[in-house]
């Protein structure tokens, strides 16, 4: 088994259809899928005739663009693992994760290689490119013939990419994923989130370039940075949507809220795309309604799901009720729709330790949830990363039941009676204190029912419940339930709430914590 193996049944179904389209730069690239198998081929080659073999570790420090589709999908033809860093986690971090997984090569941009003066990481890797010299020399030097090599035959369990993240210590976390794992992966996003054949998708999340491949769908690459979702620019995006005739686009809320409100201002409607899916963040019904009168033709749907197993539920804007969203306003939750097909999905105790050994059946029922209690969601599937099974307690985010590993997402949620998942917070941002339990979600989701909150928060500060929201025009402040101020100590306007740096979406709560107390 090799994940690469499906760009090669694509390239023969789709031929001489564009298969990545790459506009940024300020210019623009085109490679058809014929084209981007044989440049695969030959660069796969190239990595193999400077002596990396099947399992070798290579670091990928390339930004979203045509040579870094040909160079992963080449990585994962040799045989290679791919390893990815976040540069903007800091030297420490990249050091750290060059320790970790000791990287026999590494292929970055021409920025990306001036880390190598402040990073001894960097310049231990023996074999280093510049990812347009990597791929020029496969051209020069691995001649083109009618036989192509194939891929590197792999056990489904054998590595195929690793993703460093830094958790709340700051400690780099490795999410390793096999070649087995990609696939099943690649097959879930394309039945649920609809991919066919011939369809042009403006990616803006690097992990939606295998599926798209895979799909036969035409990858557009982004003229402008969308590394920063929160502040990149929306004015190249919607040239190149109206200009390619762009149907589908995934993208995290953050960037949404940011082609919704220059297309508001500006009077402009993006008729030609059909699909719109979001997610990586909470997405709260009044983005939706956004991305309606932007787009008043497409399907538009919120995808909640998780690095380890994405998607698990999917909610269409069309099928949220005047019922679900008096629910929302009124605590109930942030709804995240019907988990997808082949996913099982339960709730757990919020106070279930990590069990440390496989569990029976029985046992496994003994940590569920009362029925009609909120608890912790747990999901397993082909598509649910299992981890490391075989070393039980090694991975507290696990449990293996029998023969089944089911995934902890660290999420408290709740079932209503059709079977829907509503989502109620992190499970590690609830508050407990002489007042009871109180889950962000309700509250934060009701104070987003006002179109004038662009961000809000719920979070514990001396013991005292701190409710911090951030409006889309200081000069016009929201109006708080009354019911939500009886549940919290301290109502707090700021104009700015601290998110994460990948999605630009997420709160910082960290960060929140730290200056809230100034």
């Amino acid at each position: 088994m090799n994940i690469a193996d499906l760009l090669t049944a694509r390239a023969a179904a789709s031929g001489e259809q564009a298969a990545v389209i790459d506009e940024s730069g300020g210019r623009c690239r085109t490679l058809s899928f014929a084209e981007l198998e044989q440049l695969v081929s030959r660069t796969a080659e190239c990595l193999r005739a400077f002596g990396l073999r099947p399992g070798d570790p290579v670091l990928v420090l390339q930004p979203l663009s045509l040579e870094l589709c040909v160079v992963l999908v080449a990585i994962l033809r040799a045989g290679l693992v791919a390893v990815f860093i976040d540069p903007s986690a800091g030297l420490a971090h990249l050091d750290s994760c060059c320790r970790l997984t000791a990287p026999r090569a590494f292929i970055g941009s021409g920025k990306a290689h001036l880390l190598r003066f402040v990073s001894p990481g960097l310049r231990r890797i023996p074999m280093k490119w510049r990812t347009g010299t990597l791929v020029r020399r496969a051209l020069a030097t691995t001649r083109p013939t009618g036989n192509n090599p194939g891929s590197a035959d792999l056990p489904p369990s054998a590595p195929a990419l690793i993703r460093f993240t830094s958790g709340s210590t700051g400690a780099p976390k490795a999410a390793v994923r096999t070649h087995g794992f990609l696939v099943e992966q690649l097959r879930a996003i394309e039945s649920n989130l609809h991919l066919e054949p011939g369809q042009i998708d403006l990616v803006t999340m690097p992990m939606f370039m295998l599926p798209n491949l895979a799909a036969g769908v035409t990858s557009i690459i982004p003229a402008t940075d969308v590394r920063a979702p929160g502040r990149s620019d929306p004015v190249p995006l919607v040239r190149q949507i109206q200009e390619r005739q762009v149907n589908r686009l995934t993208a995290s809320p953050a960037l949404f809220h940011r082609l919704a409100d220059y297309c508001s201002q500006h009077g402009v409607y993006l008729d030609s795309l059909h699909r719109l899916d979001t997610g990586g963040a909470p997405v709260f019904p009044g983005l939706l309604d956004s991305l309606r009168r932007l787009a008043p033709q497409a399907e538009i749907v919120a995808v909640y799901g998780s690095t380890e197993a994405e998607p698990i539920a999917l909610l269409r804007h069309d099928d949220i009720s005047d019922a679900d969203r008096q629910a929302m306003a009124s605590g109930g939750g942030l709804l995240a729709g019907r988990p997808v097909p082949d996913l099982r999905v339960r709730l757990l105790r919020e106070d279930t330790p990590p069990p440390g050994k496989p569990l029976t059946e029985s046992g496994f029922a003994a940590l569920a949830a009362p029925p009609g209690t909120p608890g912790e969601i747990v999901v397993s599937g082909p598509h649910v990363h299992p981890g490391q099974a075989d070393v039980p307690g090694s991975d507290p985010s696990k449990i293996v039941v029998e023969d089944t590993v089911w995934h902890r997402t660290g999420d408290a949620g709740r079932f209503d009676e059709t079977g829907r998942l509503w989502l109620l917070g992190r499970s590690c941002a609830r508050i407990e204190d002489r007042r009871g339990v109180l889950h962000p979600f309700p509250l934060e989701a009701a104070v987003m029912t006002d179109g004038r909150v662009r961000h809000t928060a719920l979070v514990a500060v001396h013991g005292r419940r701190l409710l911090v929201v951030q409006p889309s025009d200081p000069s016009h402040p929201p109006q708080v339930p009354e019911w939500v101020r009886s549940q919290v100590d301290e109502v707090r306007i700021m104009r700015h709430i601290p998110l994460d740096r990948r999605h630009n979406a997420k709160v910082d709560y960290v960060e929140l914590r730290r200056s809230s107390h100034m």
